[in-house]
């Protein structure tokens, strides 16, 4: 059994992979402003000696942002990552990740030259086994310690400038968590309430696309590190028309708890999920960030939201509407922006008219106020797995407009989005460092592609593989009923012959006995007809 705890101790502890690197929060490290850990491969900063990557200084463009925002200097995620770090890891040909050991995404391999290409499947076309594994990997996720990363409870100031390192230890699944907090996070301004709302480093602007692409690769990777399953992807829920909540059952993502209707069933592995990051209000109170510490329960109530805000899931013919836009984003490039397919896709745009600015949210915001728990608070939104089945939904609406419309990357804006969403803008809080442009692109350029992309025959193959894969495993059971199907039939049929057999006889016997009753009424007949023939001849 020694081995099967090795293989149970591996799957904790393998290495997560996402901001920020736990080799680079040492006062160390902070105070050099530098962040190139080694490569284990060969022991040398970022794979230098065998040609992965060197450590180089970041270079931040200095195009103008849009107005929204109108400080400088005040918040960590500004020019991001200068604040932490001003030197990191810049790998070379397909080599990615923090200190170059990975490859990048569409890439595999020892030395990254595999192409590969996997594909994400409507969470309803699962087998049984794979929705199985989709929770045990999430809820392993959530059990896991992140060895290689940290996330920051405290502002650079707060931390001494690098002096007073304040980092805490947290899940792989709750890294993400944060991360999706730590971006959307309101601007501390300094002291209890000092806030500035009107700030989403990936939201509510051109970036929200691109940065979510970013966001659920990682995820993908991380799920395949911890498991050893390079097969894994992140399936969707294909939200249109839905009347409900499809995907809220418990061999998915949590029914409703009977006794409280805005917790989960206790029959699902999720109602014991603990949230964190998820009270905005009480840290802008405080003028603090979160602490990463175990907060709540998770919390959603489907459906039993304010319908001024929401009147009901997306329809088919709203999608197709947004589908049809022809221009990425316009304008102001944030919640005002008129026929701006990412303003409408994003839900802030009329789904029926593409008028910006709309009182009534559609489209992704749409599903999250639908769901009105902890997927209706934007920065506590990642706590809910359904977080994962809806963005990958969303991210195949971005890939079929991409492939639609084919825009030239010229076509993503340069300069005046609001803060963080800038074409070379590095997206907060990634680290490796990723731009907004490098991901407005088609996924197959980055190794995946979506089942429901597909044509219709490979379409309508994926949608049978679940029934499919029932009559594989009832395959012994039905040939063991066909087998007494054709006994019962065999039985049957003789049973049938006998008895035929049997009134043939009876009917062979009757017959014969009514012939040999009939003889002797036969027989004076003839007699009668003799005698009085005899008699004709006598006179």
């Amino acid at each position: 059994m020694w081995w099967a705890a090795a293989v149970v101790f591996m799957l904790v502890w393998a290495p997560a992979l996402q901001q920020f690197p736990r080799m680079c929060t040492n006062r160390q490290a902070l105070l050099a402003k530098e962040c190139c850990p080694p490569w284990e491969g060969d022991g040398s900063a970022c794979g230098a000696a065998t040609g992965r990557g060197i450590c180089g200084d970041v270079v931040v463009p200095e195009n103008p942002d849009g107005m929204q925002y109108p400080f400088r200097g005040v918040d960590d995620r500004e020019r991001w990552p200068l604040v932490f770090y001003n030197r990191t890891c810049q790998c070379m040909g397909n080599f990615m990740g923090f200190n170059c050991a990975d490859c990048k995404f569409g890439y595999y391999g020892e030395n990254c030259h595999e192409r590969r290409e996997s594909l994400r499947r409507n969470v309803f076309h699962l087998t049984r086994p794979e929705r199985t594994r989709l929770v045990s990997y999430l809820n392993l996720a959530k059990q896991t310690p992140s060895d290689d990363y940290v996330v920051a409870t405290g502002t650079y100031r707060e931390m001494g400038n690098g002096s007073n390192p304040a980092f805490a230890n947290v899940s792989v699944y709750d890294v993400f968590v944060w991360m999706h907090y730590y971006v959307s996070r309101d601007a501390l301004l300094g002291g209890p309430g000092n806030i500035w709302a009107d700030v989403d480093f990936a939201h509510w602007a051109p970036g929200f696309l691109p940065w979510h692409r970013v966001y659920l690769l990682h995820w993908e990777r991380q799920i395949r590190k911890i498991t050893g399953d390079d097969s894994f992807t992140i399936p969707y829920w294909d939200w249109r028309d839905a009347q409900g909540c499809d995907v809220c059952t418990d061999q998915l993502m949590g029914g409703r708890n009977p006794r409280d209707p805005s917790l989960l069933s206790p029959g699902s592995v999720f109602s014991s999920w603990r949230s964190l990051c998820s009270r905005a209000q009480d840290y802008n109170a405080r003028g603090v960030l979160c602490d990463a510490l175990a907060e709540g329960p998770l919390r959603r109530n489907p459906g039993n939201h304010d319908r001024s805000r929401v009147e009901r899931l997306p329809t088919s013919a709203e999608v197709a509407f947004t589908l049809s836009l022809a221009n990425y984003d316009t304008g102001t490039m944030d919640r005002r922006a008129n026929l701006s397919f990412r303003n409408t896709l994003e839900g802030f745009g009329d789904p029926q008219t593409g008028v910006g600015g709309s009182t009534r949210m559609g489209m992704h915001a749409a599903l999250h106020i639908f769901m009105n728990g902890s997927m209706s608070s934007v920065q506590g939104s990642a706590n809910d797995p359904i977080f994962l089945l809806h963005h990958s939904f969303v991210d195949s609406l971005y890939e079929e407009w991409l492939r639609r419309h084919r825009p030239e990357p010229s076509k993503y804006p340069t300069s005046n989005a609001p803060i963080g969403h800038n074409g070379e803008y590095h997206m907060v809080p990634f680290l490796p460092l990723h731009t907004n442009r490098e991901y407005f692109r088609t996924s197959k350029d980055l190794g995946y592609e979506y089942s429901r992309l597909l044509g219709a025959s490979q379409l309508l193959s994926e949608s049978l593989r679940p029934y499919l894969e029932d009559v594989h495993a009832m395959g012994p059971w039905l040939l063991l009923a066909g087998l007494c199907g054709v006994g019962l039939t065999v039985g049957v049929a003789a049973i049938a012959i006998k008895c035929k057999e049997h009134v043939w006889s009876w009917q062979r016997i009757r017959n014969y006995f009514f012939t040999f009753q009939n003889l002797p009424e036969r027989q004076p007949l003839i007699r009668r007809d003799e005698e009085k023939h005899a008699r004709s001849l006598i006179k």
